[in-house]
């Protein structure tokens, strides 16, 4: 079953995902996720992209963005859950690790962060 995939936008949004201390990390990106207790109704999930100036310059962190927004893309609809906020964090890795590995490192997060969570 695919789901809706919105964005998170506002600061307030990525700062309650991070009180959440869901995390999960990844050798090209972190996962911090939290349930929306507000989104029962709701079918679909919300994601977030941020990339510091740790990962590098201007140019390199929209390049990382871009690549979490594809891989978020490809694995999202299919692996996300319904009523959850994602932010993805770019790491130093993660505008150079190949595309491939970086969709695993998101599988493989989204897997490990899920088990045991129900919903």
């Amino acid at each position: 079953m695919s789901i809706a995939v919105g964005r998170l936008r506002a600061r307030p949004e990525f700062l309650r995902v991070a009180a959440g201390r869901r995390v999960w990390t990844a050798p090209g990106l972190i996962l911090q996720t939290r349930k929306r207790p507000e989104a029962a109704a709701e079918a679909n999930c919300r994601l977030g992209l941020t990339a510091s100036r740790k990962v590098g310059g201007a140019v390199v962190r929209n390049r990382a963005r871009r690549r979490l927004r594809e891989a978020a893309r490809a694995v999202l609809p299919e692996r996300g859950r319904a009523g959850f906020d994602y932010v993805l964090v770019a790491r130093r890795t993660t505008p150079s690790r190949p595309y491939a590995l970086l969709v695993e490192d998101l599988r493989a997060a989204l897997a490990a962060i899920h088990r045991g969570v129900d919903g």
